[in-house]
C-alpha cells in the first residue's frame, strides 16, 4: 500500500503543479490518511487524524484540501446515512453502498448482478456508463438484533 500512495501522490501533486495548486506538506498528509483510510470518512474525522501527525493543520485547511481534491477528481464525496459528508478516494465506476441506519456503519460492496445490468443499457441503449451509484440503507445485523429484542 506504502508504493501505491507513493506513486498516486506523485501523479496528484504532478496534476496540482499543471493546475498551479500548492502541494503542501499538510495536503500530502490528508491524501494519505485518505489513501490508507480502512472506511469511509468524514472531514472531522480527517482533521482529528491528521491533528495527530500534525498540530498545526486546521479544520480550514482539511476542508479547502478536501474542496481541491474534489476539484482535481482525486476523491468522491458521498451523502451517506444521516446526512454526513463522507470522502474517499476515487477507485472505479462502479460503487455500492450500505448504511446501517443504527450504528451508521457504510458497508462497500459490488454486484455482478449490477454489472450485467450497466452492461445491458449500455448494449441497449448504445451507451457509455462512466459512473454507477447505489446507496441501500437497513440495519446491519448487530442492529438489527438490538431492534428486535
Amino acid at each position: 500500500m506504502l508504493y501505491t500512495t507513493l506513486i498516486m501522490s506523485r501523479n496528484i501533486a504532478e496534476d496540482g503543479r499543471k493546475h498551479s495548486h500548492t502541494w503542501t506538506s499538510q495536503r500530502r498528509l490528508l491524501l494519505e490518511i485518505l489513501i490508507n483510510a480502512d472506511g469511509h470518512l468524514d472531514a472531522k474525522e480527517l482533521y482529528r487524524l491528521a491533528s495527530m501527525r500534525d498540530e498545526s493543520i486546521s479544520p480550514a485547511t482539511v476542508y479547502r484540501s478536501l474542496n481541491l481534491f474534489k476539484e482535481l477528481g482525486i476523491i468522491e464525496k458521498r451523502i451517506l446515512g444521516k446526512i454526513r459528508c463522507y470522502y474517499e478516494i476515487k477507485r472505479s465506476v462502479e460503487h455500492q453502498h450500505f448504511c446501517c441506519q443504527g450504528c451508521g456503519k457504510i458497508i462497500e460492496f459490488r454486484s455482478d448482478l449490477l454489472r450485467d445490468i450497466m452492461h445491458s443499457i449500455e448494449k441497449e441503449n448504445d451507451f457509455k456508463i462512466t459512473k454507477a451509484d447505489l446507496y441501500l440503507e437497513g440495519f446491519c445485523p448487530q442492529c438489527e438484533d438490538k431492534a428486535n429484542e
